[in-house]
C-alpha cells in the first residue's frame, strides 16, 4: 500500500471518539497517527493498520 506522511487515513472502525480519520504522523514497521476528533496519538504495526484502511486521502483526493 502506498502510504505517505501528512495522509489522511479512512479506517474501517471509528475511535472511540466518534472520528474515523487518521493522519500519518511516521511510517516504519509501525505507523504512528493523530485521530482527527481527539488528537490521540497511538503506534500500530504496520500490517494492522493496512488491514484496517477503507481508503486514503491525500491533497484533498481520494485515493481508494
Amino acid at each position: 500500500m502506498d502510504v505517505r506522511l501528512g495522509d489522511i487515513l479512512q479506517m474501517k472502525k471509528a475511535h472511540p471518539c466518534g472520528n474515523a480519520q487518521w493522519e500519518v504522523l511516521r511510517i516504519g514497521m509501525d505507523f504512528k497517527m493523530r485521530c482527527l476528533g481527539c488528537g490521540h496519538e497511538i503506534m500500530v504495526p504496520r500490517l494492522k493498520a493496512e488491514k484496517n484502511i477503507k481508503k486514503i486521502l491525500r491533497d484533498g483526493k481520494e485515493l481508494g
